[in-house]
């Protein structure tokens, strides 16, 4: 039995951008597409990122100014243990606390404390324009953190949402080639068979 030889596909790297008698323009074009694609996906990705981590910065900057710390005093025992089932939490469980406005009125709400602080103890908490108590603010390193993080998480996002519309750009260029390819080959095709029964 003859065995066929195995045939070999060698890729040809940088094909577009060299001449060959195969290529086409709208190869050419292609090529140009996925380069300015792949350079506008990074510089959406970059600039989207850094925005996203300046606005991040932005807000906790902005929330350190609208809220401000009180000492206030814990009203009730503290629980000793947190809640079971509590899923997200950071350890810390709720008491009533008790505080003087900078108007000079009595204040009190819920806020979360250390297990097991008993009442009259004092307690540093932060509270709003409004006098509620709210979660304190995230400053230092945490707020560089988190926003540097938030960057990170935008910044192939927005890439990828670039690539995706150029990745439809060159899909439609590639169905519009596929059809020049069939309309040529619908007239070349017949004349190719002519010239292979004449050979015979």
């Amino acid at each position: 039995m003859t065995r066929t030889p195995a045939t070999t596909v060698t890729r040809v790297w940088w094909w577009r951008w060299r001449r060959n008698p195969l290529r086409r323009h709208s190869d050419v074009v292609e090529a140009w597409i996925v380069l300015v694609g792949w350079l506008l996906a990074l510089l959406a990705g970059v600039v989207a990122g850094l925005a996203a981590a300046r606005t991040s910065e932005s807000a906790f900057a902005a929330r350190l100014v609208r809220t401000h710390s009180v000492s206030a005093v814990v009203t009730d025992g503290a629980a000793r243990r947190p809640s079971a089932g509590s899923g997200y939490d950071d350890g810390r469980v709720w008491a009533t606390v008790r505080w003087t406005g900078p108007d000079g009125a009595v204040r009190t709400d819920r806020a979360k404390v250390v297990p097991g602080v008993p009442a009259g103890s004092r307690v540093t908490v932060w509270t709003n324009p409004a006098g509620r108590v709210v979660p304190a603010p995230v400053v230092g390193a945490a707020a560089d953190l988190q926003a540097a993080l938030t960057g990170a998480l935008v910044a192939p996002t927005a890439g990828a949402l670039v690539w995706g519309g150029v990745w439809l750009v060159r899909d439609r260029l590639i169905r519009r080639r596929m059809a020049e390819w069939d309309e040529e080959w619908k007239r070349i095709g017949p004349r190719w068979g002519n010239l292979s029964g004449g050979r015979g």
